[in-house]
């Protein structure tokens, strides 16, 4: 194989995902939205599971929210059969992680698989916790 062809074909595949992620960013999932609610409305709002998809060491770092369920995110698949069964019927899905990119592209992921409301909480912890939220300490019972 010559050296223009794999250059060709690495090329190619940049491009191809260049579009795809722009396609992603501009035709969302229908049932995506970005909020930013408080910490407060994060931790009582029983229509909504709010998932962590930090890290164990982040969540120890931090704190977390009242009533997260705590689940790194590494596949769509593979987070979406652990935390869908522990969702009441109607709830919406909510990720958070530091920032809101990791949480935006996991929401992104999530939402193509599934017809249930999914949302990104954006500016994720440093926002919440920038606003005067005090976080809690990580609990096994929330899937720590």
């Amino acid at each position: 194989m010559s050296w223009d062809l794999v250059i060709y074909l690495l090329a190619g595949f940049f491009i191809a995902r260049m579009a795809l992620g722009l396609y992603a960013k501009l035709f969302p999932p229908k049932n995506l939205t970005e909020e930013a609610p408080s910490g407060k409305v994060l931790a009582s709002d029983r229509n909504t599971m709010v998932v962590d998809i930090r890290t164990a060491g982040e969540w120890q770092d931090t704190g977390v929210i009242k009533g997260a369920q705590l689940k790194t995110f590494v596949t769509a698949r593979g987070f979406l059969n652990d935390i869908k069964p522990k969702m009441k019927d109607g709830q919406r899905l909510a990720l958070i992680c530091r920032s809101g990119n990791r949480s935006s592209k996991a929401a992104h992921k999530v939402a193509r698989l599934v017809d249930f409301p999914v949302v990104n909480i954006t500016g994720g912890m440093s926002r919440v916790v920038g606003e005067g939220y005090k976080p809690v300490k990580p609990d096994p019972r929330q899937g720590a």
